[in-house]
């Protein structure tokens, strides 16, 4: 009798086991959802900006046999360069001390020993041009007022908030366009949009090259001839559609 009533409990146990595990093992016929058929396609935008500011860096190299004298004759020279830029229409804002440094420059006889020692000073200064028709006039003053070396200059755009905007809805235009001609031709329609992407590819500033190096200043008769040339934004939009 207790083995009877035994089996009867466990074929019990088996049959709420099973029906509670039978909804998920056995999912009703057309329940799982599908994913929508997409068309996906990529457009371009690109807007040519003309530069209108200007970034440099401009430095007053001094080299004599004392540190002292060395330091002194470079804040002088330094001191009026900085005026002279001012003076010229730079705002202070834009002239940044960027580098100051000192140290040994020793010379060497043939058995490799000292012959002399200098003290070299280096002060540079980091410049915004935000009137590019001056810049060469601007790199005149700045050698005629003592800099000896002039490095990097870049042009670039100060604010290209519009330029990147026109940008991007020329992209999604293009896009847009690929979207309908790729659908008409495969005999679909374009239904909802399911994602979208982009990235903008601002432009680096434009490098014009380097300037003279360390040394005497120049004896600079003109202004030095600068053609900014043009930039380019452009900005890729990828775009998936659903198609019916």
């Amino acid at each position: 009798m207790k083995t009877k009533t035994l089996l009867i409990s466990v074929v019990a146990l088996l049959a709420i086991l099973l029906s509670a595990c039978g909804p998920a093992a056995l999912p009703a016929s057309g329940s799982a959802q599908t994913q929508p058929r997409t068309l996906t396609v990529s457009g371009a935008g690109q807007i040519s900006l003309k530069p209108d500011i200007a970034t440099i860096y401009i430095g007053v190299h001094t080299e004599t046999a004392s540190a002292a004298e060395s330091v002194s004759e470079n804040n002088v020279k330094t001191q009026a360069l900085i005026s002279a830029l001012k003076a010229a229409g730079v705002d202070a804002n834009d002239i940044q001390t960027m580098n100051f440094s000192i140290w040994q420059n020793s010379q060497y006889g043939p058995d490799g020993k000292v012959t002399s020692t200098n003290y070299a000073v280096d002060n540079t200064v980091y410049l915004t041009i935000r009137n590019l028709d001056k810049l060469g006039d601007l790199l005149d003053t700045a050698v005629r007022a003592g800099a000896n070396n002039i490095n990097s200059i870049q042009f670039d755009v100060a604010d290209k908030t519009k330029a990147l905007s026109d940008a991007r809805n020329e992209a999604v235009k293009t896009a847009q366009t690929q979207a309908s001609e790729l659908a008409a031709a495969a005999g679909v329609t374009l239904g909802n949009i399911q994602s979208i992407q982009y990235y903008d590819a601002s432009p680096t500033p434009m490098f014009q090259g380097k300037g003279m190096g360390g040394g005497g200043a120049a004896n600079v008769e003109m202004a030095v001839p600068i053609n900014p040339g043009q930039m380019q934004i452009t900005v890729t939009v990828t775009i998936a559609y659903e198609i019916k």
